[in-house]
């Protein structure tokens, strides 16, 4: 039987590497953004209040989907409407 012997710097070597592999795992993992997004998260990616968000409905500038007693907006309708604020 052949023994081996780990010492401290094997032990930090391999520490080392682990970390560089989560790394490189957790920077390749791309998450997509939702596809519908609620009132509330639209107010806060926006930072405007509930009635403005009203305006924006009633203006047609945001589209939403109503479900029950909630709005769900289109996350590329949202991009949109951030891109063409910035065009002026």
């Amino acid at each position: 039987m052949q023994i081996e012997v780990i010492t401290k710097e094997d032990l930090q070597n391999l520490r080392r590497d682990l970390l560089e592999d989560l790394k490189q795992y957790l920077s390749s993992r791309k998450e997509e953004p939702k596809k519908w997004v609620k009132s509330g998260e639209v107010r806060k990616m926006l930072n405007i209040s509930p009635g403005t968000l009203q305006n924006l409905r009633i203006n047609g500038q945001l589209r939403p989907t109503k479900i029950g007693g909630s709005f769900y907006y289109l996350y590329q309708d949202i991009q949109a409407l951030l891109q063409s604020g910035n065009k002026n």
